[in-house]
């Protein structure tokens, strides 16, 4: 049976709802989730991933396009992602992703593909998605420019199932069924963390657990080779320059 709809899932709540809600329009078989691994997810959301495969009984692709590290250190200009230049995004997500959609409608035929977008996510995604209706499907370059046109040519339309969600929404239909990052605390999941975030989440979860330490380390090492902090404020990009246990100084058992 031919694939209907592919659902992009990160291991976070928008995108599970997403493919919560295809599956009661669809059949299984009819289903697919795609993950992109960006190689920076905490193990919690890998296995979340591996969760949702057997307790949605739906097929979920893994593609990965290289690490965050790789793509920072890849660049003319070397640097860490922001909230205006989230390249990570386009290198890790879009690009394998648009791939993706091009080689599978290439095979059988067009299909769509629901985003977990959600207008009240941010003041960026209510004015881009402001005349969009959850219940319409679009063409993906009208949904977001990094898409090619000629995927509307192949039959690939997006929708957005969930725009107009609020969060307790998003927490109710799943029903205490998500990654269990959101019960330690954390509003996001994906990259962990997100380096493109506010200094408040990366030091967060900087200081999280052993993944955290880990992965502090790694972004110690990109800092050396690029010159750069990976924390925006003056106070944190100083207070973790000086070594790589200043960033814990503070309560020890959130170290532990």
């Amino acid at each position: 049976m031919n694939i209907k709809v592919v659902v992009p899932v990160s291991g976070g709540k928008d995108s599970q709802t997403c493919l919560k809600l295809a599956l009661q329009s669809y059949d299984k078989s009819e289903v697919l989730g795609l993950f992109c691994d960006t190689q920076f997810e905490h193990p919690l959301t890998y296995a979340h991933i591996d969760w949702m495969r057997d307790f949605y009984g739906v097929k979920i692709e893994i593609v990965c396009a290289g690490s965050v590290q790789e793509k920072i250190l890849g660049l003319t200009n070397p640097r860490f992602p922001s909230g205006t230049a989230r390249f990570c995004t386009d290198m890790l997500k879009i690009i394998p992703s648009k791939l993706f959609y091009k080689e599978l409608a290439e095979k059988q035929g067009g299909f769509e593909v629901w985003l977990g977008m959600r207008s009240d996510e941010s003041h960026e995604r209510k004015v881009r998605y402001r005349e969009k209706i959850n219940t319409e499907v679009y063409a993906p370059n009208d949904v977001q420019n990094h898409y090619p046109k000629y995927l509307e040519k192949l039959g690939v339309m997006f929708r957005l199932p969930v725009l107009d969600m609020s969060t307790a929404q998003i927490f109710e239909i799943l029903n205490g069924e998500y990654n269990p990052l959101y019960s330690a605390g954390f509003e996001r999941v994906g990259c962990f963390p997100c380096l493109a975030s506010g200094d408040k989440w990366k030091r967060k979860a900087f200081i999280h657990d052993e993944t955290g330490r880990k992965h502090w380390a790694i972004v110690k090492d990109i800092e050396l080779q690029i010159g750069k902090s990976v924390f925006t404020s003056k106070k944190e990009a100083q207070r973790g320059n000086k070594n790589n246990d200043d960033l814990f100084s503070g309560c020890l058992f959130c170290a532990i």
